[in-house]
């Protein structure tokens, strides 16, 4: 086929190889514009950007899409079977929608319609998913609201981290593409219309999301900690500075604790949580690191700062 590709995040990469592979043809890569980045403010290339001019492809980034009158009458000019939409970061005008004859097709992190928005892989994390997957979609006027084409479910294991599953997701999506443009041609993929009964959503992630509130369960503390990696992540404050967590697990612990309060067992630090099931909770921090200073073990911590049981965090 004819393809448009539309994306910016490594996320995206996958796809836009497995597309090359497969023998389709992309006379257009679209991404988002360089912008600066890290301490020296240099101007970075997307990581879609650095894998088109890898493969040779032609490059666009236009700064804005809806109005631009140059880029519709490129866009037009290619005639597309499909356009293909993988994290590109802007919301796809309806022009553009309307455009190919396959209409424009996305890649969601996420088992449609469950985790709409920016951030489906960290909150199935956060929210405590045993599974998740990748749906391949018609992109319509709404917030991936569109007709689903295929979906590809993978479990989530214990030890997840956002950052562990996103290029799983990333190249079960990329095989799920090129499954979903056989299907259309061969007529074996029928857009299904979503059940919005069963919507939830999955908002961008905000500095305040990594935020630990102990009245939440340890559960709820351990999942949300994995699924912010490697930002928000978690963090709390300790004696008036900010204290980042990186590294946590729910642990058992015997005496009552109040949510936020420090217990000292040898070398353990376990703070209390809220209760689940009526029973209280407590997470044990493992790795993490004073406002200023290096990452440190607990022990480490526990010999350099001296917290005492009784003391609380978030105060």
């Amino acid at each position: 086929m004819f393809l448009v590709f539309c994306g910016t995040p490594r996320f995206a990469v996958p796809t836009l190889e497995k597309l090359v592979e497969a023998g389709h043809s992309v006379p257009l890569v679209v991404t988002q514009p360089d912008r600066p980045r890290g301490r020296g403010m240099e101007m970075a290339l997307s990581p879609v950007k650095e894998a088109a001019i890898r493969l040779g492809l032609p490059v666009l980034q236009p700064a804005t899409i809806k109005n631009n009158a140059e880029f519709r009458d490129q866009l037009t000019a290619i005639g597309a079977d499909a356009i293909i939409v993988v994290g590109y970061g802007r919301i796809i005008p309806q022009w553009m929608i309307d455009l190919p004859r396959l209409g424009n097709l996305n890649l969601h992190a996420s088992l449609l319609p469950k985790y709409r928005g920016a951030a489906p892989i960290q909150w199935a994390i956060a929210s405590g998913e045993s599974v998740t997957g990748v749906t391949t979609m018609r992109i319509d006027a709404g917030l991936d609201t569109g007709d689903i084409l295929m979906q590809r479910e993978i479990p989530i294991g214990t030890e997840d981290t956002a950052e562990t599953l996103g290029p799983r997701l990333a190249a079960i999506g990329a095989e799920l593409m090129v499954e979903t443009l056989r299907g259309l041609e061969t007529g074996q993929a029928r857009p299904t219309p979503q059940d919005q009964s069963r919507a939830t959503l999955a908002p961008i992630l905000r500095k305040e999301d990594g935020r630990m509130d102990f009245s939440r369960t340890a559960n709820d503390l351990f999942n949300r900690l994995r699924g912010f990696q490697p930002w928000p992540g978690a963090f709390t404050i300790f004696k008036g500075k900010t204290l980042q967590v990186h590294r946590a697990q729910p642990a058992r612990h015997g005496a009552e604790l109040t949510p936020g309060q420090i217990v000292i067992e040898g070398t353990r630090l376990l703070v209390g949580c809220g209760k689940d099931k009526e029973a209280d909770t407590a997470l044990e921090l493992v790795e993490i690191q004073l406002e200023g200073k290096r990452r440190m073990t607990a022990q480490e911590f526990i010999n350099g700062y001296r917290p005492k049981s009784g003391d609380h965090l978030g105060q």
